[in-house]
């Protein structure tokens, strides 16, 4: 038994290093867009450095070079990361058209009031919001889609959802959803917050309903 288990430590053991390197490498970038959010929350964009970041989180310039070339890469991972989280914390209440919805219009409240996202709608850094949120289709937007794709798919199936090809149904929901966020704070003076969220829904329900 004894030359039986020592015949399998070696086996063993590079798998065992290799879950750890890679646990460890996962929190290592955690590590670094947590500071990034709190770097950002608490300063602006425009005070977000890579040297700021590095110390903030405990680890070498060189470490976050490795991973991430400038302090845009940065925030590009941290709001993929940050968006993903949001829309895989909504659940939907049903496959129906008023399921969907709900789950959108929730979506979007969560992106709208997110302490990191805020902070870049209220920044005057517009470059970065546009490339990241706006003016290309990136990893988080395409997450999105991916999700409100499969809704629109399920409310097809269960004919509460108008026919139509459901990505571009996806898209135009997408485009919907995330120009009300944007604009919230513009119009937040005429559009309180029970009516914001109502006529949301209303333009959704409206644009889906066979």
């Amino acid at each position: 038994m004894s030359s039986s288990n020592e015949s399998h430590g070696p086996s063993a053991e590079p798998g065992a290093e290799l879950a750890a390197g890679r646990a460890a490498e996962r929190g290592t970038d955690d590590a670094i867009l947590d500071a990034a959010a709190e770097l950002i929350v608490q300063l602006g964009v425009g005070r977000a450095q890579l040297a700021e970041i590095a110390r903030r989180a405990g680890v070498s310039r060189p470490t976050v070079y490795r991973r991430w070339p400038d302090v845009r890469a940065v925030i590009g991972a941290l709001l993929t990361r940050e968006i993903a989280a949001t829309r895989d914390a909504v659940r939907l209440a049903g496959t129906d058209r008023g399921a969907f919805v709900d789950g959108v219009v929730e979506v979007a409240v969560r992106l709208r009031d997110h302490p990191v996202l805020g902070a870049l709608l209220r920044s005057g850094d517009s470059d970065t919001l546009f490339e990241y949120v706006v003016d290309r289709l990136g990893t988080s937007q395409r997450g999105l889609l991916e999700a409100l794709r499969s809704g629109i798919e399920q409310g097809q199936r269960h004919g509460s959802i108008r026919p139509g090809e459901p990505l571009e149904l996806a898209a135009m929901v997408l485009l919907i959803a995330q120009s009300t966020v944007q604009s919230h704070r513009m119009v937040a003076p005429v559009l309180p917050e029970e009516a914001w969220r109502r006529e949301l829904a209303r333009a959704l329900d409206g644009y889906l309903a066979p």
